[in-house]
């Protein structure tokens, strides 16, 4: 089935957020050296991911057109508040706890290479094993997430389902009207500007900087709409 890959990645998420509610008694000097050791190593991979540009004016052009479109929807303020309807509907005891956890784990797990890469290949080759890789990555951090930043990262298994999903099913169709060529060239540039919010992310969770990541989001379309302008044009 198309979806399979992608219900298992939501399913990992939900069970190990599960089980990290159920081991929440970590001591807090733990949670802080765990959080910062995830954080160090998603920065690590967000620059690894930067790397992969053969074209980074590509990069640098989708951000600031995107970020201006995700400042003008301001789109971060939007999944707070799905975040803090959640709150008012879980109980949450400490305000914008849920909101917090809600948006860094659903960012984390939607802005990346192996979320597209992994719903493409379910939809294009039915080929499922980079999401079966992703949902034991996205458990275990789940696990540990829900733990320090609490409940709101069982909330993002619904994003992700929705985001990956959509991909594969659009996935089935794509192969008959994008050039492979083409293809390629976006993923190639979608991952390096997707490693410059997953950098972003890291250093929101180290509390260096307070980067509005999902203000940036629209930038994935940018690429979309520059690669094929460059493929057709340039």
């Amino acid at each position: 089935m198309v979806l399979t890959g992608t219900l298992v990645n939501g399913l990992a998420i939900v069970v190990a957020a599960v089980v990290g509610l159920l081991v929440r008694n970590i001591p807090e000097k733990m949670k802080t050296t765990t959080m910062q050791g995830i954080a160090l190593a998603v920065v690590v991979l967000g620059i690894g991911m930067t790397q992969k540009s053969e074209q980074f004016l590509i990069v640098i052009g989708s951000l600031v057109i995107g970020g201006i479109i995700g400042e003008q929807i301001d789109i971060e303020e939007r999944l707070n508040r799905v975040g803090a309807w959640i709150e008012t509907k879980v109980g949450a005891k400490e305000d914008g706890a849920v909101a917090k956890a809600f948006v860094t784990a659903t960012l984390i797990y939607v802005v990346g290479a192996m979320a597209i890469l992994g719903a493409l290949d379910s939809g294009l080759r039915g080929d499922h094993s980079v999401l079966y890789t992703k949902s034991l990555l996205d458990g275990f951090s789940a696990l540990i997430f829900t733990s320090t930043l609490g409940i709101g990262v069982i909330f993002s298994a619904i994003p992700v389902v929705l985001y990956q999903g959509g991909i594969a099913l659009l996935a089935t169709q794509i192969n008959q009207y994008v050039p492979t060529v083409l293809m390629d060239s976006f993923i190639v540039e979608m991952t390096a500007t997707g490693g410059v919010m997953i950098i972003a992310i890291g250093l929101n969770i180290l509390g260096i900087l307070k980067i509005r990541v999902a203000n940036l989001l629209p930038s994935i379309l940018v690429v979309a709409v520059l690669v094929t302008a460059m493929y057709y044009f340039a």
